[in-house]
């Protein structure tokens, strides 16, 4: 049986990564910040599923915490498979009306943790040659639009060279990028969603679903849902400064109330 580590397990993308690799026979190991929600769904999942599910309480956004998880998955003698990272948060406000410590935060869990986390698993999957990492990432990746946007632009960058790097090597490296996923994260950043159309909302197991098999195929980028793929299709060719003008608008009307 192989071993998958999820961060941000506890809830929406990650809480359905969990369940799908629970289903498909994975033991887990569980990272989020409360504890108690951790334990709760590893009993869950071990007795729905019958696998292992290992519990780590750590806060990304923290040394300590970046140092347990690498901690984690450098240990050969129970090796991680499958790596999602998937941790992360938005904030409420416009440019300057969040704070600087708040911008700061989202930027090492964005793209810090990402890195040494991405890191410390792929050292080891090298050695075994084989494994795999989701980084979880955005649409939001490919427009204009805050400090959020810049964070997951960063991660599907590094992804896509990353698995460049490692081409051949047995380790596989995919960017996830959804769009309007029903979730607590809108929830927690205190941003309204009654105003978001019902077409741009995706299910998180339907979503895990198609990321795994675009995993599986071997997609470096994978935008699981044909209304966004025709969506970046348009961005891609749409000029930059009229796409900054729609997506500041965008945002505005769709974005945090």
């Amino acid at each position: 049986m192989t071993t998958a580590l999820i961060t941000g397990a506890t809830a929406g993308i990650g809480a359905a990564f969990a369940r799908r690799l629970a289903a498909q026979g994975h033991n887990l190991v569980l990272v989020a910040r409360d504890t108690a929600r951790l334990r709760e769904q590893a009993t869950e999942l071990h007795d729905r599923h019958g696998i292992e599910a290992e519990v780590l309480s750590a806060d990304l956004s923290t040394e300590a915490g970046i140092e347990a998880v690498e901690k984690r998955l450098a240990d050969r003698t129970h090796p991680v498979d499958l790596l999602v990272n998937n941790a992360g948060f938005g904030n409420k406000g416009r440019f300057l009306e969040v704070s600087m410590a708040d911008e700061l935060t989202m930027l090492k869990v964005h793209c810090e943790a990402v890195l040494r986390l991405t890191s410390a698993a792929v050292a080891g999957m090298r050695e075994r040659g084989r494994g795999g990492v989701v980084n979880v990432a955005s649409v939001a990746a490919f427009v204009p639009r805050g400090t959020y946007g810049a964070s997951k632009a960063w991660v599907v960058q590094f992804t896509q060279g990353a698995a460049r790097d490692l081409a051949g090597s047995g380790v596989r490296l995919m960017v996830l990028c959804p769009g309007f996923v029903r979730t607590e994260f809108h929830e927690r950043a205190g941003m309204g969603t009654d105003n978001i159309p019902n077409w741009m909302w995706l299910d998180a197991d339907k979503l895990v679903a198609s990321a795994l098999t675009d995993l599986a195929r071997g997609k470096t980028v994978s935008i699981p849902d044909p209304r966004y793929k025709a969506l970046m299709g348009l961005v891609k060719v749409a000029p930059r400064g009229l796409l900054g003008g729609v997506t500041s608008r965008t945002g505005r009307k769709y974005g945090p109330q």
